[in-house]
């Protein structure tokens, strides 16, 4: 009986010993390599690229809040009672801590202790990490495995980011030939074609640059090289 009572599943005993946020030696030269999954199957810490061969095992995400590793606590309620621990919430989400976060200055003033490290807690809480809660069990000599829950599949949530190994495509710009005429290019076809009028001026006569009809370079230039004529004056009398 004392030796069921201080029996601990190997995947509990990962969660406080295995390291979190440090870089995956699988995969040291890839992006974004740190791990922050543990699988409750083979009881280690992988990274988002060893997911792929972890795909059918039991994934549990591990985060990071103040230097301390938090699971999410709807996750980890799927697994173990949770109850007296305390939780927090980070982005609109209720955390535990995984390990006992001791503290240096003595506790004053009102609320509970943690049963194992002395960490002031809110009411109702007894214990300040999953750890604390474990401990506190096999200490009083309790069955933990009245504790566990059952649970076959766990897998990561959907806003999970898994990074693929293929390279990223790289995006090229097209560059249009500048001999290449300029009604084939897209910014004119794209554009409504303007009424063709000349207008007549001093200087000359000036020709819509958006004409439908283009006008010879001929045209252009006899237009433009035309003056007005000598003005004759009337005979003095």
């Amino acid at each position: 009986m004392i030796m069921q009572a201080m029996w601990k599943p190997a995947w509990l005993e990962a969660l406080n010993t295995q390291k979190f946020f440090v870089a995956c030696s699988l995969h040291e030269h890839a992006k974004k390599n740190e791990k922050n999954i543990c699988c409750l199957d083979c009881c280690t810490s992988i990274c988002p690229h060893c997911v792929g061969a972890h795909r059918v095992h039991r994934l549990l995400q591990v985060r990071r809040y103040v230097y301390h590793d938090v699971v999410r606590l709807e996750d980890l309620e799927k697994l173990v009672d949770c109850s007296s621990v305390q939780s927090y919430t980070i982005n609109s989400s209720k955390v535990v801590f995984l390990k006992k976060r001791p503290q240096n200055r003595q506790f004053k003033g009102s609320g509970n202790i943690c049963t194992s490290c002395d960490r002031s807690l809110q009411e109702p809480y007894f214990h300040c990490s999953l750890d604390c809660k474990v401990e506190y069990i096999l200490r009083q000599k309790k069955n933990l495995s009245a504790y566990l829950r059952p649970c076959k599949t766990l897998q990561l949530g959907p806003d999970f980011f898994i990074p693929h190994d293929a390279d990223d495509d790289t995006t090229h710009s097209t560059l249009v030939d500048v001999d290449e005429p300029m009604g084939s290019s897209d910014s004119e076809n794209l554009s409504a074609p303007c009424t063709n009028f000349v207008r007549k001026k001093r200087s000359g006569p000036y020709i819509c640059a958006r004409s439908a009809n283009r006008v010879s370079d001929e045209d252009m230039a006899t237009n433009m090289s035309r003056r007005k004529g000598v003005p004759h004056r009337s005979p003095l009398c």
